[in-house]
């Protein structure tokens, strides 16, 4: 999950927004929440009542905000996303491979 300020056009406040991701370890992570103002709050309060890592970076969250829900993240922003799946998955004391419970696999071989 990102969140962001940004700047309104029409009063010059800042406006806290929010996008959150999903990863299944078999894709590139997709949009899976995106907001301003209270759906941002709430986005943020949801998942820290689940203990979902938040990561700050209002020009990520710019770039992610303009994607469509349900939308995969561009191969341009793999690597900063990969970088934030793996500190996100070591504070949490898992791996890539819990993304795909019961398979026995690491995210990035073939089943057999």
């Amino acid at each position: 999950m990102t969140k962001e300020r940004e700047s309104n056009k029409q009063d010059d406040t800042t406006a806290p927004a929010a996008v959150a991701l999903k990863y299944d370890g078999e894709r590139a992570p997709i949009i899976s929440a995106t907001g301003t103002w209270e759906l941002a709050e709430e986005i943020i309060r949801i998942a820290r009542e689940h203990d979902v890592p938040l990561y700050e970076n209002a020009e990520l969250a710019g770039i992610l905000a303009r994607l469509s829900l349900n939308e995969e993240i561009p191969e341009e922003l793999y690597r900063v996303i990969a970088e934030i799946l793996a500190f996100a998955f070591h504070i949490r004391g898992k791996t890539p491979n819990d993304a795909r419970p019961g398979t026995g696999q690491p995210a990035d071989k073939p089943d057999d």
